[in-house]
């Protein structure tokens, strides 16, 4: 019945206004009475005024006409129930709300408690998302700081903004790098050099490790121990075989980054997982490799799932200020060309795109026939770019693919 008497108690304007939104929403009251919640805040919203048990129940079956008999009966004893409650006073309705939200997180908890149980769920962090989200009364944490946004902190973070540079000179002429908070997609055919271009990208020389990057390389495509070949080689400049066969020359170039840079076999993790292990390691770079394998089936459909993935992987840049890197096949449409667009994203056309401050995509000539030789040439194609400049256009290079290294 305390349900029933806080919602009476909120048809007083000065009390709704007091409440509404985050503090007192939908989901904290039963099934049936958030419908006429909702029928509520949207009369709040359009009315200046309080309103009576007779304007909301005649508001109510205005906004739901085809109900049952069988329900109008079930909604017609609700409202004679709200109609004869009494309404509370700020005090009473304060702890009332305070319990209504005990018992909606303790559902919340309970529900990963059997995700936990399941197996469905493999990190504390929504755990710790409950936690930061509520206060000690279970009531809404609504601790704000808004950003510093005098003159000196806006030109100071707009100088800062590319915090780790490119190490490909065409490419550093346009688009000089990426810093901390930044979401950056980069989609290639597959065998066209997409971890031969994060290996370059951060192992070799004047890469981002050798800049002082933290780099955190997330592999669930190739095992950890063949990206990490790709790594060496990057960072020495060597072939397999000559690093086997001058090991001292290898191990003093490599030992210049190597600390900078760790790899770890992701297989079968998603981005709950990805999440813990940034908030534990503090990366400056993260590389996810392959970035639609770590997004969980939120949805039946590919493109809703996959963009929501991308939001989390957006929000994990922004929150723990490292650079995302999310690698994605494009679809065969791609195949053969030099300039595949953001179009040709596999399994989200859309949704992966409209996240990223960046794009990269990754073509290549098409193989002419008769002709056997390995095309080297590779084509960078700025899709998107939201960075310092805003160019958007094509980027040609070389790819040594021994060595895993792009180059001028």
């Amino acid at each position: 019945m305390s349900e029933i008497a806080l919602l009476k108690t909120l048809l007083d304007k000065d009390f709704y206004e007091a409440h509404k939104g985050i503090k007192c929403p939908d989901k904290i009251f039963t099934k049936n009475l958030r419908k006429i919640k909702q029928t509520l805040d949207h009369a709040m919203q359009t009315y200046d005024s309080s309103l009576s048990i007779v304007d909301l129940e005649a508001l109510f079956y205005s906004d739901n006409k085809t109900l049952t008999t069988a329900n109008m009966g079930q909604y017609r004893e609700i409202f004679r129930k709200i109609n004869n409650s009494r309404a509370l006073n700020n005090e009473v309705a304060d702890e009332v709300l305070s319990k209504m939200f005990q018992h909606c997180v303790g559902e919340e908890v309970a529900n990963i408690g059997f995700s936990y149980a399941n197996g469905t769920e493999s990190t504390l962090e929504p755990l710790r998302r409950i936690i930061e989200n509520y206060q000690d009364d279970f009531t809404p944490n609504l601790k704000m700081e808004f950003e510093d946004m005098s003159i000196s902190t806006l030109l100071k973070a707009n100088e800062t903004e590319t915090q780790w540079k490119f190490n490909i000179p065409t490419l550093t002429r346009k688009v000089e790098g990426v810093s901390g908070g930044h979401f950056i997609i980069v989609g290639a055919r597959p065998n066209t050099g997409k971890t031969s271009f994060h290996a370059s990208m951060i192992a070799s020389p004047h890469g981002f490790a050798s800049q002082g990057a933290k780099c955190v390389v997330l592999c669930n495509e190739e095992s950890s121990h063949r990206v990490g070949a790709r790594y060496l080689s990057a960072a020495t400049t060597m072939t397999l075989d000559e690093i086997k066969s001058n090991t001292s020359k290898a191990s003093m170039r490599y030992d210049k980054v190597n600390s900078n840079i760790k790899i770890k076999d992701a297989t079968g993790k998603d981005l709950g997982w990805v999440e813990a292990v940034v908030k534990a390691t503090k990366p400056d770079i993260v590389i996810l490799d392959m970035g639609d394998k770590f997004a969980p089936r939120t949805s039946d459909k590919t493109d809703i799932y996959l963009r929501d993935a991308a939001i989390h992987a957006r929000n994990i840049a922004k929150e723990y200020n490292c650079a995302v890197f999310w690698l994605s096949q494009l679809s065969a449409a791609a195949e053969g060309l030099a300039t595949p667009d953001q179009s040709m994203l596999e399994g989200s056309k859309t949704g992966k795109a409209a996240e990223a401050d960046l794009m990269i995509l990754i073509g290549k000539n098409r193989v002419m026939e008769g002709n056997e030789m390995e095309d080297t040439e590779r084509h960078l194609n700025i899709a998107k770019n939201k960075l310092q400049g805003g160019f958007h256009g094509r980027i040609t290079c070389q790819l040594a693919g021994d060595i895993a290294q792009y180059t001028a």
